[in-house]
């Protein structure tokens, strides 16, 4: 399994800039990180993970989709931006084996090639460019903290204009 260590070091290779933050309290999931850093939900992001059919028979992949802490980005929207024909939640156990991080707490880096990632635009318009942002390591007791500017670069996140994400939707647990 990925963890804070694994992100680090390949953060190193790259010369960039970031923290790994040891967390006062263990989270389960992501979307606790607000409450436990004491920041404002824009600034904690989660990376929710969805299983896609293609328009192609018999072909699924996953895609993931960084949002605000708490925030739950439409359906419909996710499937039109990676051109799915049928979308919905990842179950736990293919999330941990195919990205290699805790279903509730992965990290919108080192994910597999060939993953679609995505950006809620609005999380970009949100956070300035130099900005510090945090993000799961895939352990319960630390957290990512990143310059946007890095993040977006590093991840190759696609920003996408969701017409209506639903704030406060999201599990709190998985």
């Amino acid at each position: 399994m990925k963890d804070a260590l694994t992100i680090h070091r390949a953060l190193l290779e790259r010369e960039t800039t970031h923290q790994i933050v040891r967390l006062p309290v263990a989270i389960t999931h992501a979307d606790e990180l607000p409450r436990a850093l004491g920041l404002p939900a824009r600034r904690c992001l989660v990376t929710r993970v969805y299983t896609c059919d293609d328009v192609r028979p018999e072909r699924r992949f996953l895609t993931g989709v960084v949002v605000a802490a708490g925030d739950l980005p439409p359906a419909e929207a996710v499937r039109r931006a990676v051109g799915a024909r049928l979308i919905r939640p990842a179950r736990p156990d293919l999330v941990n084996a195919v990205t290699e991080y805790a279903a509730g707490l992965v990290c919108p880096l080192l994910l597999p090639e060939g993953m679609p990632l995505l950006v809620d635009q609005s999380v970009v318009n949100a956070n300035p460019l130099d900005e510090v942002v945090y993000a799961a390591t895939g352990e319960p007791s630390t957290a990512l903290a990143i310059r946007c500017l890095d993040l977006y670069a590093i991840s190759g996140a696609k920003p996408v204009a969701f017409p209506s994400v639903q704030t406060g939707a999201a599990p709190t647990s998985v």
